[in-house]
């Protein structure tokens, strides 16, 4: 008989044991609780929900319904239980968490293919597993996957930029360059004179941050922040022109429109193959959403800015995913082992559950001898993936659904409602056409 070990058993993990069983295949679910909690978690059910009861927006001209439509369809067990427990929330699907988790855990409990045991993982198990632990696994099975794939690619804090749509920026005002033309015009440059640096300053040393937890305060030998975890308006308070001496230094850069060197400049890095997004250098922050849509449309060219993702600053174990995985989340240098959930590099509860569908998929196919099925790129799943094995491995940052990371339709539409609209229904087509491809139910 195949068996599988699946460790943890939050929303990945239990797609990923769902999926496997549902296919035939005998699951190990392993989770610490009850016997250990981690410190953001406190109810013994499976499928705990801890930042948040909202699993975002329901409509499918979203990022986030269209992702819900997807799982729906690859036989997600959350999704229904959602629909269940949901409680009053608008357009987003919220659930009761308490009742969320009771239900799924119930679900769990008696399939007859998933033996589900209380116990800490310290070490990576014999034969196949998928590694679903989340932001806060444990020192010990860190230390375990640390020495199976090297202690530079596995990170304890996300302290991540936002990310921006390039064709949401005002090219006016933008320029393409490397310092010293050094290389080919890598980053694209927003120039800041005197007046314009000041004001953008002033705002943001008085911005409001977002708390954080106890457990997410530095002091910790397992904090190691990818490309440093000094929050952009941590270091402007140090002083006016702190700033200007780091990631905003104009030296190296003339700007086309007054040849002259800026008084100081935002660069803007590819988050993506394609450069469709772009990530602000060195502006990893913990403003509040809210705040860093107001201060940072300041800066020239992002006045009318659609922000992908935002800055964020969170205790969040995650792997350097490009470096590591394939677009199945399988492991390069031992395909027995995969990857699910928010260690791999997607952000977010309904994300997390998504990879655990698609990691699953994967790895019960290959011992079920099928052929794999690879999730297209233009359905929010397959992208995700291909985000995880693509995204630039020197500055990875993990990634929420948003439509900026599937491909352009091939005419632009300018209605951005409708564009969704059309950018969802393309998915579900060519989701469709890759089940029916591989038979798959």
């Amino acid at each position: 008989m195949n068996k599988v070990t699946v460790i943890g058993a939050g929303l990945a993990g239990c797609e990923a044991a769902w999926r496997l069983g549902n296919m035939g295949i005998h699951v190990k679910l392993y989770d610490m609780k009850p016997e250990k909690f981690t410190p953001a978690h406190k109810y013994s059910g499976l499928c705990e929900l801890v930042c948040s009861n909202s699993l975002k927006a329901e409509r499918p001209d979203s990022a986030a319904g269209l992702l819900k439509l997807e799982m729906r369809r690859l036989g997600s067990v959350t999704m229904p239980v959602a629909d269940k427990t949901r409680v009053p929330a608008g357009g987003a699907l919220a659930v009761s968490r308490k009742d969320f988790s009771d239900k799924v855990t119930e679900k769990i409990l008696g399939h007859p293919n998933i033996e589900f045991i209380s116990g800490e993982i310290t070490e990576i198990p014999d034969g196949y597993v998928i590694i679903a632990t989340g932001p806060l696994t444990s020192d010990a099975l860190s230390d375990s996957i640390k020495s199976l794939i090297g202690e530079d690619y596995l990170y304890f804090h996300d302290a991540a930029a936002p990310i921006v749509t390039r064709d949401s920026l005002d090219m006016s005002c933008v320029f393409e360059a490397s310092r010293y033309d050094k290389g080919e015009a890598d980053y694209l440059n927003c120039p800041m004179s005197k007046d314009e640096y000041l004001a953008f300053y002033n705002e943001l040393i008085h911005a409001e941050t977002a708390p954080l937890h106890e457990f997410e305060k530095s002091g910790s030998d397992n904090y190691k922040v990818y490309e440093g975890c000094m929050p952009i308006e941590a270091l402007a308070k140090r002083g006016e022109d702190t700033m200007r001496f780091g990631p905003m230094k104009p030296v190296g850069l003339i700007d086309p429109n007054t040849g002259r060197r800026p008084y100081a400049v935002v660069q803007l890095r590819k988050e993506n193959v394609d450069g469709t997004m772009f990530n602000l250098v060195g502006f990893q922050t913990n403003l509040k959403f809210g705040e860093q849509k107001r201060v940072f449309s300041m800066i020239p060219g992002l006045k009318e800015a659609e922000f992908m993702r935002y800055g964020v600053m969170h205790r969040n174990t995650y792997l350097n995913s490009p470096m590591l995985l394939d677009k199945h989340f399988c492991l390069r240098k031992d395909p027995r082992i995969y990857f699910a959930g928010q260690m791999t590099g997607v952000e977010g509860y309904t994300e997390s559950a998504a990879s655990g569908i698609y990691a699953a998929m994967s790895l019960g196919r290959k011992l079920l001898g099928l052929r794999e099925i690879t999730l297209p790129v233009e359905t929010m799943i397959g992208a995700l993936a291909n985000y995880v094995e693509t995204g630039s491995p020197s500055g990875f940052q993990p990634m929420g659904a948003n439509m900026g990371i599937l491909p352009e339709l091939p005419d632009r539409i300018k209605n951005k409602q409708l564009k969704y609209q059309a950018l969802s229904e393309r998915a579900m087509n060519a989701l469709e056409r890759a089940l029916t491809e591989n038979q798959e139910a």
